[in-house]
């Protein structure tokens, strides 16, 4: 396993709370520990808001909770784990990349595996990529942490026959200029993603729509986020693996500018800790 790649956090075995039940949860945009041949060209405080900061610390009582949390520790803008190997951007590269590269909204808005760009539109670089470096942070971070989130997701298929996975993150209050293709939009609480019911049956998004909602939170289905690249390729419903994407508005625990927690984190972490309880409770039902 790379250094670079991942935490894992097993369920706590022995705790007084269940020891075990299919529902795995991932957060891909966490990571703070920036490679020294990162080499951007812009401020390190202006790079950490591309992070999905406290995102992992908002779920961590998963554990003690019977839950498997992975969580990434490599940047999202040194290589994002939640976009496809072939969402290359050939703007980034210093000759062309060999393979054909398929249209991607997520590459034009300068997102792509390997980010050329902040939500604003600043530039990551002052150079070009090397294709050796493409494939080493392929190989050090993305890689191992599919590997293990695959790994995770299976083995609790294979104890329960089905499983439940939450893919976490974060999203700003208001959505930049590079950061989706609805720049200026006032984002709700929570925005649940499953790809219109691709990757998750609906009572899955149903089920934490509803418990968020009666905690006083605005929930938004598919809109303006529906999943992207992990949701894609862990949710099967057909077969028992529902997926979905969970983004959290960092207005409700953060300062979006300084990135400190604020008031907010506390009850929102314990409104996750009761969401997360009340899913060990919902998911045996449905198996």
């Amino acid at each position: 396993m790379s250094l670079l790649s991942y935490r894992y956090l097993a369920p706590a075995a022995g705790s007084v709370e269940p020891a075990c039940v299919p529902l795995v949860l991932d957060s891909p945009h966490s990571g703070t520990e920036y490679p020294p041949d990162f080499a951007a060209a812009i401020d390190p405080g202006a790079l950490r808001t591309a992070e999905d900061t406290w995102v992992a610390d908002l779920w961590d009582a998963a554990p003690q909770l019977g839950i498997a949390l992975l969580a990434a520790r490599f940047p999202r803008s040194y290589i994002d784990a939640n976009r496809g190997l072939d969402e290359i951007d050939s703007l980034l590269l210093d000759q062309p990349w060999p393979h054909p590269l398929p249209e991607s909204a997520k590459v034009r808005l300068g997102k792509g595996l390997i980010w050329r760009m902040m939500d604003d539109g600043t530039p990551l670089y002052q150079r070009r990529l090397s294709h050796d470096e493409v494939h080493w942070r392929i190989a050090q971070c993305w890689q191992p942490y599919h590997d293990k989130l695959q790994a995770v997701i299976d083995q609790t298929h294979a104890q329960f026959g089905k499983v439940w996975h939450i893919n976490c993150h974060s999203m700003p209050s208001v959505a930049g200029a590079y950061a989706t293709e609805q720049p200026g939009l006032q984002h709700p609480d929570f925005v649940l993603g499953d790809r219109d019911g691709s990757t998750a049956g609906p009572e899955f998004h149903t089920f934490i729509a509803d418990f968020l909602r009666a905690l006083g939170y605005s929930v938004s289905i598919n809109d303006p986020y529906k999943g992207v690249e992990i949701v894609r390729r862990y949710g099967d419903p057909a077969h028992g693996r529902h997926s979905l994407q969970i983004e959290i508005n960092r207005r409700l625990y953060m300062d979006e500018r300084s990135l400190r927690p604020t008031a907010g984190f506390a009850p929102l972490r314990q409104h996750l800790k009761e969401l997360m309880r009340a899913l060990s409770d919902w998911t045996p039902t449905q198996l």
